[in-house]
């Protein structure tokens, strides 16, 4: 069954959406008959992303609108733009991320804020702007923050991105609790945590890695997913299944229960337990 707030004539609000993701979810959305509100910092690329998206929906049901997540106001400025022109907003996807790598967690400063700004912030931000009118409509709504496993087993590399999304993965989680008690089955947050997924942020060559999927099939599993009712929507990819993902979330729970050192996944005094865990059946 689709969910009420996915239906034709709804409307959805999508940030980060000049590409990726955010478009991809945009044009499967406009598939279904909702209008779209689609925004990025990226002016030009937004353009390009509002023809694409108007190829699917029609000129009249697709709207598009320049703003920086880090700033409240700006956020502000697109709900209410949202709401003038096609009234209550249903579907707020706070997508917008950047993937960049400030160093380790006693490195530059200033660019572990800025990460952070975009990455967390942009979400808390435009729950801020959103919901409270949300709250306040009759209307169905649904929030979706995207998050990533790095959020979840921390994988060395991007310390600051790692945060941010571990981060965001707790907000999205007490937001659902509020949403919950507060709306009971009339509004509901949900996290988004794609696999491998050809993006702008990820992409370093013109050819698509077999591995990876691409922005289309995380947006058909995200609206599959919502459509049960699903929190978590944990999404695979070409080479790593489900299962795989289930174990190495298990493992690094495991970290805290079972007393072992942090990220004991990389540690070299727990690689063959790691191993033998992984094949369990």
């Amino acid at each position: 069954m689709t969910h009420p707030a996915l239906e034709a004539g709804c409307t959805a609000v999508i940030t980060g959406a000049a590409g990726g993701i955010g478009l991809a979810c945009a044009q499967a959305l406009a598939e279904r008959g909702l209008n779209i509100v689609i925004s990025d910092a990226d002016e030009a690329k937004l353009q390009a992303a509002q023809a694409s998206v108007q190829a699917v929906s029609g000129a009249g049901r697709v709207l598009q609108a320049v703003a920086d997540v880090r700033r409240a106001e700006q956020l502000q400025s697109l709900q209410a733009l949202a709401v003038e022109t096609f009234g209550e907003v249903n579907l707020l996807m706070n997508n917008a991320g950047v993937g960049s790598n400030p160093g380790k967690p006693w490195d530059d400063a200033e660019g572990w804020r800025r990460l952070l700004d975009v990455n967390l912030w942009g979400a808390v931000n435009g729950v801020h702007a959103f919901v409270p009118a949300m709250l306040a409509q009759a209307g169905p709504g649904l929030v979706v923050n995207t998050g990533s496993k790095q959020g979840i087993t921390l994988p060395p590399g991007n310390s600051a991105y790692n945060v941010s999304k571990a981060a965001l993965k707790a907000y999205t989680e007490l937001l659902a609790h509020e949403l919950r008690t507060t709306a009971p089955g009339r509004l509901s947050s949900h996290l988004l945590i794609p696999g491998w997924t050809v993006t702008s942020m990820t992409r370093s060559s013109g050819e698509k890695p077999a591995g990876a999927w691409t922005g289309k099939q995380v947006a058909a599993f995200m609206l599959e997913g919502l459509d049960r009712g699903d929190f978590y929507l944990l999404c695979p990819d070409n080479d790593t299944p489900r299962a795989v993902d289930e174990k190495r979330a298990a493992w690094a729970a495991g970290d805290l229960i079972e007393n072992r050192p942090a990220l004991s996944r990389w540690s070299p005094d727990h690689a063959e337990a790691f191993a033998a865990f992984m094949t369990r059946a």
